[in-house]
């Protein structure tokens, strides 16, 4: 049997925990209920709260983080939350802690992912992207601790290999060869090169639309979740999660629109962003690769390892991203037609750089 607690367990050791907080917050422990789960071994409740004290939110509302402490650990996300509430970022306020056990009590940001509001009709999408590139300016310039993990090149290889081995392997049931290995050994080696001369700050890592919340007070927007794993990388790593999301697709001149809004507020916040757009866009391009190529893997990796499928209806956009980057660059030629081999393609010619 089992030594781990199961879900329903973690579920019994937060209300317990839940009862011991301070009366005054007015938790209705009986209302804890499912919030959302993400990608990870974390799991989000709900709880209502109708207290009167000062620290209550009268017929208001509280989120629990559940993140068992033999799999993941809350000390990252409170350090980070307090490095980005102090550069003016919105996260969610943390109420209570106990780290031993792996619970967080905090502030609510309710129900509405940019996901969600880009689904609603009447949404006003230029105005809560321009205010997501505001909020990300805002993160960069952060004052970060010199101890927090580094984006290197060790991090960015041991990522692009979950493409090989989960979306190669394992998803299209493919052995690569050793020529065909040679090519995305080359595409790994140029896309470390160039992510590493990039000037390097607070980098979320999930910046994108299903981790920006829509806040009901106005000018409040983005709220920020899903942030414990930042570390210091690259300037444009957060910038292309957002326009080259894996869950959305905007047009290229769209997104070239929003970079380049971004470029002149980074640039006017003393961000240290190239000066030409040009060599900036490029910088964003091949940064978006090597994203591409390591979500192709997670997504494979969450449907056959973790058992959630679901994310296997996103790998087109993923790999529509990639593809558009290989096929624009001479120096990526030969990981363009390895993609069209693995996915029985017909070359296509494309621009190139």
């Amino acid at each position: 049997m089992s030594s781990h607690p199961t879900h329903d367990d973690r579920r019994a050791l937060a209300a317990n925990w839940l009862i011991g907080l301070p009366d005054s917050l007015g938790l209705q422990v009986a209302s804890l209920r499912p919030a959302s789960s993400d990608a990870s071994f974390r799991r989000y409740f709900r709880v209502d709260a109708k207290g009167t004290g000062p620290q209550a939110r009268i017929d208001s509302s509280y989120i629990v983080m559940d993140a068992p402490p033999d799999s993941e650990d809350c000390r990252p996300f409170v350090r980070i939350a307090g490095l980005m509430a102090a550069a003016g970022v919105g996260t969610p306020e943390i109420v209570a802690q106990d780290l031993e056990q792996g619970f967080l009590l905090l502030g609510d940001l309710g129900n509405t992912t940019y996901f969600d509001a880009l689904r609603q009709p009447g949404r006003d999408i230029p105005a809560l992207y321009g205010d997501a590139l505001r909020a990300l300016v805002r993160l960069q310039g952060a004052s970060v601790p010199a101890d927090l993990p580094s984006y290197d090149g060790a991090r960015l290889r041991t990522e692009m290999e979950l493409f090989p081995d989960w979306y190669v392997a394992r998803h299209l049931g493919m052995t690569l060869t050793d020529r065909e290995r040679q090519p995305l050994e080359t595409c790994f080696q140029r896309l470390i090169t160039a992510a590493c001369a990039q000037p390097q700050v607070l980098v979320h890592r999930d910046y994108h639309c299903r981790n920006l919340m829509v806040l009901d007070l106005p000018g409040s927007n983005p709220g920020v979740i899903d942030f414990q794993d930042a570390v210091i990388g690259p300037v444009t790593y957060d910038l292309v999660s957002l326009l080259r999301d894996a869950y959305v697709e905007w047009p290229e001149q769209q997104q070239i629109d929003w970079a380049a809004r971004y470029w002149e507020m980074a640039r006017a916040a003393g961000l240290p962003v190239h000066e030409r757009f040009d060599a900036f866009w490029q910088d964003l391009e091949w940064m978006g690769l090597q994203r591409a190529l390591k979500v192709l893997g997670i997504f494979a990796r969450l449907c056959y390892r973790d058992g959630k499928p679901r994310y296997l209806d996103d790998l087109p956009v993923v790999l529509r991203h990639a593809t558009r980057v290989v096929e624009r660059y001479d120096v990526f030629s030969g990981m363009a037609r390895l993609l069209d081999r693995l996915h029985q393609r017909t070359p296509r010619t494309g621009f190139t750089f």
